[in-house]
């Protein structure tokens, strides 16, 4: 959806461990790449449910950031608040698997997308993540407005691909008010190759060529 701007400026947004946040402006001949903390800012919820999270993130943690609900580590406590607000009850056997695994977030990313037989934690766990994300990416792209469109990169987007091509997403993406339609034009993609490497390939190969 969306066509981007030529020129325009670029968003990422990569949620991984953590949740990190970068823009890109163009630059007489190429993109220049900014870093920010923006995964840090506070938590903004869009609903009630959500609003009942804040809460409960805030008596976990006193502060509230993205990244403590839009990461890695945000799953896990997106799973607790359901879990421990008797959304669903929690099996037995799952929950010893958890309590197992050095990483909880692998283990609810695969009962959620289990298409014979979904776990209901896990499922509610991953839609609301899906939600969080498209309003936090919207949120970047209005702040750099991002006619250029915006990148998803970090390691769990391509690995819940099939929950972000659900319309979820867009619908939290693009429900900004008045700003609606132009959000509605910005292109959303998702980054499935090895940024990084590419990235460093890429700068080893401009710094030589300057010398």
């Amino acid at each position: 959806r969306g066509e981007p701007t030529e020129y325009g400026a670029i968003a990422v947004v990569a949620p991984g461990t953590g949740l990190g946040e970068a823009f890109l402006v163009w630059t007489e001949n190429s993109y220049m790449a900014y870093a920010s903390e923006g995964g840090h800012t506070d938590f903004g919820p869009n609903d009630e449910t959500q609003i009942e999270l804040l809460r409960y993130m805030l008596k976990r943690y006193g502060h509230a950031g993205y990244e403590r609900v839009c990461s890695g580590i945000g799953i896990p406590n997106i799973y607790d608040f359901f879990r421990d607000s008797r959304y669903a009850t929690e099996s037995a056997a799952f929950a010893a698997r958890l309590d197992a695994a050095a990483d909880r977030t692998p283990l609810i990313v695969q009962a959620a997308l289990d298409e014979a037989n979904p776990d209901p934690l896990c499922v509610a766990t991953l839609d609301m993540f899906v939600s969080i994300l498209g309003a936090e990416a919207g949120n970047l792209a209005l702040k750099v407005l991002a006619t250029g469109g915006v990148y998803l990169g970090g390691g769990i987007p391509r690995r819940i691909l099939p929950k972000l091509q659900t319309g979820r997403f867009m619908e939290a993406f693009v429900n900004k008010g008045r700003f609606s339609a132009m959000m509605s034009r910005i292109p959303v993609y998702v980054v499935l190759t090895q940024a990084a490497l590419t990235g460093a390939a890429r700068y080893g190969l401009e710094r030589m060529s300057q010398h």
